[in-house]
């Protein structure tokens, strides 16, 4: 199959990317000017340049693939216009340029976000059919890319997918909390509940629902099926370091300074307003049933070896 991906040079487009290609498909990156290629340029692939933001210069890369796979978004921004640039008009634009340009497209996938839908309310998993009450900008931003996407379902085979949060190598999100880990402590504000996937899995079921035609107009939320406490996700990242982690208390009523200072230090790194608005919710969980019933999704790999290997990595490459 001809596959374009959106977002290749990120965390997840490039395993998405490497998988593709594995499997001896024909993929096409859409890349900005100046992105970085590094973890896909020793991957057979092609590169077209363009930008979600400027319809002009989809048109061409949308034409003659079977499918889209769009990953392009932000997960962190200075601003809520920011996000809503990127990750709703961004992907009403690619799915636009769609319509118009490839009628015989054979899926539309669009990866989307557990934030979209928001944190449980009653301490249940979210299911698809759970009413999206999302509590940040950024989920706010993706559930109107999912509206966007939906809009066409009529005419375009469509496809979203809900990660829970991923981890893995090459991730830079989660990296900061490793690397407090690391100097042996660890930021706790209570018991919380969250559901992880590791990358490789959720990149098998993102080309799961691909190619499932049961797939077609549907949403699916991906998860490793687990649901596990802060402590339990300190105690693998601990235990694959070997030590054991001290916590630091902190109160949530001072969380948003914390979000204060890090905005200082990077605008636009992972401790923001945005991001500790989430944090002071306790149960990020999803249900998977969907995805397993109708996808035949298997998670294969738990927090214990998964954690393992993404801190391996990061040693391999001096990131710890």
């Amino acid at each position: 199959m001809k596959a374009l991906v959106t977002g290749a040079t990120g965390f997840i487009g490039s395993h998405l990317c490497e998988e593709l290609a594995r499997r001896g498909h024909q993929v096409t990156c859409l890349v900005r000017e100046n992105s970085n290629l590094k973890w896909i340029e020793s991957i057979d692939l092609k590169i077209i340049t363009g930008d979600c933001e400027n319809i002009e210069s989809l048109h061409s890369a949308v034409k003659g693939v079977d499918y889209i796979f769009h990953l392009a978004g932000l997960t962190k921004a200075c601003s809520d216009d920011e996000f809503f640039c990127v990750n709703a008009m961004g992907t009403k634009n690619l799915i636009t340029a769609t319509l118009e340009n490839n009628p015989k497209l054979r899926r539309f996938v669009y990866i989307s976000s557990l934030a979209a839908v928001g944190p449980s309310q009653n301490g249940s998993p979210v299911k698809e059919d759970t009413a999206p009450k999302p509590v940040s900008s950024y989920g706010k931003s993706k559930l109107e890319g999912e509206k966007a996407v939906l809009g066409y379902k009529k005419k375009i085979p469509v496809t979203i997918i809900r990660p829970s949060a991923v981890y893995g190598p090459r991730d830079r999100d989660l990296f900061i909390f490793f690397r407090m880990l690391k100097k042996g402590i660890f930021p706790y504000w209570g018991k919380c509940y969250y559901s992880l996937v590791y990358v490789d899995d959720l990149v098998q079921g993102i080309i799961l629902a691909a190619e499932n035609r049961k797939a077609e107009g549907e949403i699916y939320f991906l998860s490793d099926s687990k649901f596990y406490t802060n402590d339990e996700i300190v105690n693998a990242i601990s235990s694959a370091f070997g030590i054991k982690a001290v916590r630091l208390r902190i109160p949530k009523f001072i969380m948003p300074y914390f979000a204060y200072i890090g905005e200082k230090i990077d605008r636009k790194g992972i401790i923001n307003r945005d991001k500790i608005n989430e944090l002071t919710y306790s149960h990020w969980i999803c249900d998977i049933t969907k995805a397993r019933e109708e996808l035949g999704f298997i998670p294969k790999v738990r927090i214990k070896e998964g954690m393992k290997w993404t801190v391996d990595w990061y040693r391999i490459h001096r990131w710890l």
